[in-house]
């Protein structure tokens, strides 16, 4: 079996878990966090380093004892100080720490107090009034723990895309490479780009006969076959995913594709729509219905021709959601929608001077080599103290550097930014005189989360009229599995922007992936320009445009709707238009 990346960082974050619930010294626990971030966003596999004889420790913030341990989990798909750890806890109360509002010590207190181990346990518990009794816990957080982990176990049968992207694709290539197959594609909600999968659908075109099942079966990340026949197999992947298959002959690809990659409700409407033209939709093409050449199959090899056999134009899969694109189709409105290559620059990225790790340099290197002409560099303001964030010194330095670096580059120009810490109370964490030297603000909230609707909001607007404020960064302040959004009005939020001049952000984070879909469209429609980020700690991060990407296609948002894809001297002028207040 062929260890994986996301294999390898799976382990790093599960021995993180272990040691903040052992108590364990927060920079060990931080070095296995960074080692499962670096290995996520590493664009080769560290089995075919192990191949080719490389070290391991040549990764940024790998040391020889991490490297000795990715070399441990390639051969046996684990190491033994994981072993040693989940023989000290009971297996699964890793699970409790996913759960947005539980530390590793309020873990603890469960385990200990109640005999909590499952997220399951601690629902029952919390709804049978028994965490409020013990120190440190109150009716009131009793309250926020149960909505947090109803939510959490909803949540919990869903993938972030880019969790599963790596085994998805893999599995992909190893159908096509099999004999007799023309076409081998993913539909459902990850075709449609949704932010998470529940499952994964593939449709493979070839003729019938074909051993496809025994093809998905042999793939080495298969940990379970559920059902094997000649048109259709399922299987369990080892990272918990089940990958669904179905065989349909050439002719009916396009059909078949158009049935599985849904959304229901958009195929509700077009059976409709074929219904009042006495046609038939299914997955196996478009039928006459009544008639001289009832029967008569008039569509189906592609699905551009099901959606001409009912009278619409294709329809790109990210907007298959019942949300006006039939209509938009009918009448010729179909956004040209955004593409990757249509991003210039990004507006937001972290060097090793805050929680970044890697220099200005090799930020500007990899910005480059992905393909963007301009970079800013947003490092953590000092409020966010867990990030090493600069204060007004270091940040001025950076600006030095940035002006040094900047006059060598070629290919290539960094903009002087901050990711500024939003306040409580809405202020800003750096001084006017301060950001006034910047070429861009990038605010954002990482407290308080739990403000009350109104207080929040407020928070956020107060901190968007500040004189030099240009970006809203992560604007509902989630991370998948971990904490849920903010209770915010973001069609308050969203009206205002467009009255003060600034834009908001569309964070491509996996495990952000934030401003939402209908917010974006929801922004695009009220004029309100859209950064697509990358929030780059490394390199190897600014794939992650491409997820924010897929999200602002499925928020309808044309290259014109996004800041990012502005040349640099258009960019230059809409940044000094946002320093002149209520613009």
């Amino acid at each position: 079996m062929t260890v994986r990346n996301a294999q390898i960082a799976a382990v790093f974050d599960e021995i993180a878990d272990l040691l903040e619930l052992q108590g364990a010294n927060p920079f060990r626990v931080r070095a296995y966090r960074n080692a499962a971030r670096t290995l996520e966003a590493w664009p080769e596999e560290m089995a075919e380093w192990a191949t080719q004889g490389r070290d391991f420790d040549a990764l940024p913030g790998i040391g020889k004892d991490l490297a000795g341990k990715i070399g441990e989990i390639l051969q046996r798909g684990t190491c033994a100080q994981l072993d040693r750890l989940r023989a000290q806890f009971p297996r699964g109360i890793t699970d409790l720490l996913q759960v947005p509002g539980l530390g590793p010590r309020r873990v603890h207190a469960l385990y200990h107090e109640l005999g909590i181990r499952t997220p399951a346990q601690l629902l029952d518990a919390a709804r049978a009034g028994r965490i409020r009794t013990l120190p440190g816990f109150g009716q009131a957080s009793e309250r926020r723990i149960a909505e947090a982990v109803a939510g959490h176990l909803e949540r919990s049968t869903r993938w972030p895309i880019a969790h599963v992207a790596s085994d998805v694709e893999a599995l992909l290539a190893h159908l096509r490479a099999a004999p007799g197959v023309s076409e081998a594609m993913v539909a459902g909600s990850y075709r449609r780009r949704r932010d998470t999968v529940g499952d994964v659908d593939i449709l493979v075109a070839a003729p019938p006969g074909h051993a496809l099942a025994d093809r998905l079966q042999s793939f080495d990340q298969v940990a379970r076959v559920l059902a094997h026949g000649s048109t259709r197999a399922s299987v369990v992947l080892r990272n918990g995913l089940q990958v669904d298959l179905r065989v349909v002959r050439p002719e009916s690809f396009g059909a078949a594709l158009v049935y599985f990659t849904g959304s229901k409700a958009h195929n509700i409407v077009l059976r409709g729509i074929a219904r009042a033209r006495r046609l038939k939709i299914n997955e196996y093409g478009v039928y006459r219905t009544g008639g001289r050449g009832a029967g008569t199959r008039i569509a189906g090899e592609t699905e551009a021709s099901v959606y001409a056999a009912i009278g619409l134009p294709y329809i790109p899969p990210e907007l298959r959601e019942d949300h006006g694109e039939i209509e938009a189709a009918r009448e010729g409105r179909l956004p040209v929608l955004v593409e990757r290559a249509d991003l210039r620059g990004d507006l937001h990225a972290h060097t090793d001077a805050s929680d970044g790790h890697e220099s200005l340099e090799r930020m500007a290197q990899a910005a480059r080599e992905a393909g963007l002409e301009y970079l800013a560099i947003t490092d953590h303001s000092a409020g966010l103290k867990i990030a090493h964030g600069l204060d007004a010194r270091r940040l001025l330095a950076q600006c030095e550097a940035i002006d040094r670096l900047n006059a060598g580059l070629r290919g290539i120009t960094l903009l002087k930014g901050i990711e500024v810490e939003i306040l409580p109370d809405g202020r800003l964490d750096l001084p006017d005189d301060v950001l006034a030297r910047l070429d861009l603000v990038v605010g954002a909230v990482h407290s308080a989360f739990d403000l009350p609707r109104a207080k929040q909001t407020a928070r956020i607007l107060r901190a968007m009229d500040h004189p030099h404020f240009s970006i809203l960064a992560h604007p509902n302040g989630r991370l998948f599995g971990t904490r849920g959004p903010c209770d915010v009005d973001m069609e308050r939020i969203v009206r205002h922007a467009r009255e003060r001049g600034c834009a908001l952000e569309l964070n491509s984070q996996p495990e952000r992936l934030d401003l939402f879909d209908l917010q974006c469209r929801m922004a695009r429609d009220a004029g309100v320009p859209i950064a697509i980020s990358s929030d780059a700690h490394r390199g190897a991060d600014f794939r992650w445009l491409q997820y924010g990407v897929d999200q602002a296609r499925r928020g309808w948002l044309e290259k014109g709707d996004v800041l990012n894809a502005l040349p640099l001297g258009r960019l230059w002028k809409w940044l000094a238009a946002t320093r002149t207040p209520g613009c």
